[in-house]
């Protein structure tokens, strides 16, 4: 089942007095925040539409004005809040790139046919590391480029790898 919102981040902070808040990107693509008119924040459960004002970039982070949240003491009432965005508001993807989302949980076959478990991702910077967990709770970790990640099939939920010779 394909989610409906993307994590696009996390609000950590306030920034400076006019309430501003600091978010923690879950994206390669910063730049993508200004393409959006608005975003999802969710609070107690609940997913508010809220304008952007403004975008701007501090170190690793982003900082957004949004529409409604004036003070310090507003912009406090949002910290550790979710940024999400509609799916069908997400930046088309590139041919042969997905989701993290969609690839979460996808059951990992070696290129032999044998069953190695679950995937989980994570990302190193340099590239995502695919973390396969087997039934009886032993991990493998591979790296996300193509040697290895043959084939990724949504249809099937199935990811089709290579062990390359000292990965596992």
């Amino acid at each position: 089942m394909k989610q409906e919102y993307f994590e696009l981040g996390q609000i950590v902070n306030h920034f400076g007095i006019k309430g501003m808040v600091k978010v923690n990107p879950f994206t390669d693509d910063i730049s993508q925040f200004e393409e959006l008119e608005s975003i999802l924040v969710e609070k107690n459960g609940k997913l508010l539409d809220i304008q952007i004002e403004e975008v701007k970039y501090s170190k690793n982070q982003i900082i957004l004005k949004l529409k409604g949240i004036d003070t310090v003491e507003e912009a406090e009432k949002y910290r550790g809040c979710y940024i999400k965005i509609a799916r069908k508001n997400a930046r088309k993807l590139p041919e042969d790139t997905y989701f993290i989302a969609d690839l979460l949980g996808l059951s990992v076959y070696t290129d032999e046919d044998i069953l190695l478990g679950k995937v989980d991702i994570y990302n190193s910077g340099a590239n995502d590391i695919y973390v396969i967990k087997s039934e009886d709770g032993k991990q493998i970790l591979l790296p996300g480029i193509g040697e290895v990640i043959k084939q990724i099939d949504l249809e099937q939920e199935k990811i089709i790898v290579h062990l390359i010779k000292g990965l596992v």
